[in-house]
This record gives structure tokens, C-alpha cells and sequence, in this order.
């Protein structure tokens, strides 16, 4: 019979138990990106059903989430485009709705004169 070793197995087991971790948040983390979700121990967490403690304490894990979460927040959300998009552009819609009156306000102009002519051409026929 071989002679076992109580070292080497939990070492063996060990690796196992560490690969299978990697392998759990690598894939919970495509999910999250693919889902556009934020990336954060939280939601690693959650999504690898792999302890806080856990991602904390794993170098490699640690310093990915953290660069990126660092990434995502460089990024600006669809709301922070649209309000910045609001902001500059809210000048050009101001002059164009300014445009827009001074026009609205000069064909009314004509409109009245064109009706003081059609009510002094009906008098006169009367």
C-alpha cells in the first residue's frame, strides 16, 4: 500500500478549493460585465456566491475587482451623459425656441394687418 501523505493531500486540496474559487468569480464577473452591472465586492460576492472575506484575502481577486471597479467609475452612466448633454445644449435650444418666437411673433403681425384689410374691404361693401 502507498504511503499517504496528510501534507500533500490537503496542499492537493487546497489548490482545488483555490481554483474552483477563481473559477467562480472570473465567471461572476463576465456575468456582471455582460449584464452591465457594477463591479464591486458586494456584487462579486453575490453573483459567485463566494465569501466577502474570501475576495478580500485573495491578492489576485482583490487587486482585479478593485482596478475594475476603477475603471467603471471613469465611466459616466447614461444619466451623467444626459444630464452634461442637457447642460450643453440647453444654450441651443434656448436660441432656437427664441428664433422660433420672433417668427411666431411676426407672421401674427402680419396676420392681424391682413385682417384689419379684410374687415375694411367688407365695411366698404356694406
Amino acid at each position: 500500500m502507498a504511503k499517504y501523505d496528510r501534507k500533500e493531500q490537503l496542499k492537493k486540496l487546497h489548490e482545488e478549493r483555490k481554483a474552483k474559487t477563481q473559477k467562480k468569480v472570473d465567471e461572476a464577473i463576465r456575468r456582471l460585465i455582460k449584464a452591465q452591472k457594477p463591479i464591486n465586492f458586494n456584487s462579486v460576492a453575490n453573483e459567485s456566491c463566494v465569501t466577502k472575506a474570501t475576495l478580500y484575502n485573495n491578492s489576485d481577486i482583490k487587486e482585479r475587482i478593485e482596478g475594475l471597479r476603477l475603471q467603471q467609475s471613469k465611466v459616466p452612466t447614461p444619466s451623467q451623459v444626459k444630464r452634461e448633454m442637457d447642460d450643453n445644449n440647453k444654450d441651443a435650444i434656448i436660441a432656437s425656441l427664441k428664433r422660433r418666437i420672433k417668427k411666431l411673433e411676426e407672421e401674427n403681425k402680419q396676420l392681424k394687418e391682413q385682417v384689419k384689410i379684410n374687415y375694411g374691404d367688407i365695411y366698404k361693401k356694406i
